[in-house]
């Protein structure tokens, strides 16, 4: 029974976004024009930016991450490649390449699966904006760090300027995983909250953020993680950012805390 809900969420939560994926848009949007990169870069947070890539670019956003796991050791990943396409309509297709990981004590290495994206900018004006995504992981990976089966993930994700330098945006999703195979390779469902507050101005932009999921894995609870971090504009295409992030609680993502740095390029 307890799986025939989680359907029956899933199909609920379907026809809600595709009711307001019917609204139609103002010609104003705090998304700026197809130059602002900072308004609709994804890095380095984990929520995701509320705006659509511009039609007919192309963003490349890539990085790596050094962290100090919650039980002995380390782990390096990179290059965590996210390729944007900008299409009409508001419409977005992303490709999240492989991460390729590397994990002290006990010492293992491999990649991680490869996700597809759909993103919809369903209503925005000069103040705020809403959009809804879907995800796909495929069945892909290596044994240690991939995906068994496939998965899917649902976020709304909205954003406000609270004035002309700071703005609060916030994603909250759904969604089915499953474990790699060398760690059964169950499959779970969990709730997602994200929440970020950023402040802007000229070439930089700063910003902290909580999120978490109400399932770990498959016998786990939930867990919260927090990070902080800074986006400088160092050509109008050019992006790069560092960012430092810290668990709260549970065993989100495996580390205690963890550096990163990226870079994010946009092609029109």
């Amino acid at each position: 029974m307890y799986v025939r809900y989680k359907g029956l969420l899933f199909k609920l939560l379907l026809l809600v976004l595709f009711y307001f994926s019917l609204s139609a848009h103002s010609n104003q949007t705090i998304c700026g024009g197809s130059s602002d990169l900072l308004s609709f870069v994804d890095r380095p947070t984990v929520g995701d930016s509320a705006c659509v890539a511009p039609e007919k670019t192309v963003i490349l956003e890539s990085g790596y991450q050094y962290q100090q796991l919650s039980g002995e050791g380390t782990q390096q990943n990179f290059t965590s490649s996210e390729l944007r396409l900008g299409l009409a309509d508001r419409y977005e297709l992303n490709i999240l390449l492989p991460n390729y990981i590397v994990q002290t004590k006990p010492t293992v290495a491999g990649f991680s699966p490869i996700t597809l994206r759909v993103k919809h900018e369903i209503k925005s004006n000069e103040k705020w904006v809403f959009s809804i995504e879907g995800f796909a992981t495929l069945p892909s990976g290596t044994a240690t760090y991939g995906s068994r089966r496939v998965g899917e993930t649902f976020n709304g994700i909205f954003s406000y300027n609270l004035s002309t330098e700071f703005n609060i945006s916030g994603m909250f999703g759904v969604s089915s995983q499953s474990e790699p195979i060398n760690s059964g390779g169950q499959r779970y469902f969990t709730v997602n909250p994200d929440l970020v507050l950023a402040w802007s101005k000229d070439k930089l932009s700063l910003y902290g953020e909580m999120y978490g999921q109400s399932k770990t894995g498959p016998q786990e609870g939930s867990g919260f993680n927090m990070d902080a971090g800074v986006l400088y504009l160092i050509r109008k295409n050019i992006i790069i950012d560092l960012e430092i992030g810290h668990r709260i609680s549970g065993e989100l993502g495996g580390f205690n805390h963890y550096v990163g740095t990226g870079i994010s390029i946009q092609f029109t």
